[in-house]
């Protein structure tokens, strides 16, 4: 009897052994991106509960919720102008006090770990850095969200007391809501990406300069055709195209005035947002791993 295979069953058999390797391998890699799953989710529940028990972020919430209440007192003594002053000094204060969170616990996400030598531990265990900075930051984000909700709701509440009941207010300033949030997390990756390879201090600083030069963004174009200089109109030019663009979320004054986004340049403006901070966190990542801790 012959003991070899024939052709037909050797290549049956190879095709075997390969989709085996293959499935081997697949397992393999899923296994591996479920476990860089957890370790970015514990790292972002860890984040979360910090910032949750840090007494700053209760404080800055009760102060909107102050400064709410003192909308709807200024709104009362103006006549017919109650809402719009509601919403106004409400989704200002949201953004305010949210790019204050954003900036001065953004920017001590990765040095207050440095300080405390925790980090030393966190990466003697299979977490990468790219990992941990991404952890860090959904855990701000997640912190962000929950602060903009009841930011968002305290409005909406002062507009149902101040109207003795329902306004189309109520829900349309919610857009509104929506990009400033993303807003904040521009910020948030801003300060990541500056605290990264920064002092805090100096992070804070430069993040606070983009904030407000990205509310301008349209005025450096403007600016860089008016320059003379070749090397000025290529300076602004290139600030321009490099910081972020915020005018995309500043729809406050349109809230105010029962105005919403259009689909298109909501859904546009979101996009631009999240593909923005993926970039400043790629950054970040890159920067964070040529970093020496020794």
């Amino acid at each position: 009897m012959n003991s070899r295979l024939s052709m037909p069953q050797e290549i049956a058999a190879l095709k075997t052994e390969t989709a085996a390797h293959e499935a081997t391998a697949g397992a393999r890699a899923d296994s591996k991106r479920s476990g860089a799953s957890m370790r970015v989710a514990a790292i972002t529940r860890n984040t979360f509960r910090e910032a949750v028990r840090d007494r700053v972020l209760y404080n800055l919430v009760l102060f909107v919720l102050i400064l709410t209440g003192a909308a709807v007192f200024l709104g009362e003594l103006s006549a017919a102008q109650e809402l719009k002053i509601i919403v106004d000094m409400g989704l200002s204060a949201a953004l305010l006090f949210g790019v204050f969170i954003a900036i001065f616990v953004g920017v001590g996400l990765v040095y207050k770990e440095i300080e405390r030598r925790t980090i030393y531990a966190i990466f003697s265990k299979p977490v990468g850095r790219g990992e941990f900075l991404l952890g860090k930051y959904l855990g701000l984000c997640l912190t962000l969200a929950v602060n903009v909700f009841v930011m968002g709701a305290g409005v909406s509440l002062a507009l149902l007391y101040v109207n003795r009941g329902w306004h189309p207010l109520v829900l349309s300033i919610w857009p509104a809501v929506a990009l400033i949030y993303v807003e904040l997390m521009i910020v948030v990756a801003v300060a990541l990406l500056f605290s990264s390879f920064s002092s805090p201090a100096l992070s804070a600083l430069l993040t606070f300069f983009v904030f407000v030069i990205g509310h301008f963004s349209a005025g450096l174009q403007g600016l860089s055709a008016s320059m003379g200089s070749g090397g000025a109109r290529l300076l602004f030019t290139a600030l321009y195209y490099l910081l972020p663009n915020l005018s995309h979320f500043s729809y406050i004054t349109a809230a105010s005035h029962g105005r919403t986004p259009a689909a298109s340049d909501f859904f546009v403006a979101v996009l631009y947002g999240l593909v923005y901070s993926a970039v400043l966190l790629a950054a970040s990542a890159l920067v964070f791993k040529r970093r020496n801790f020794k």
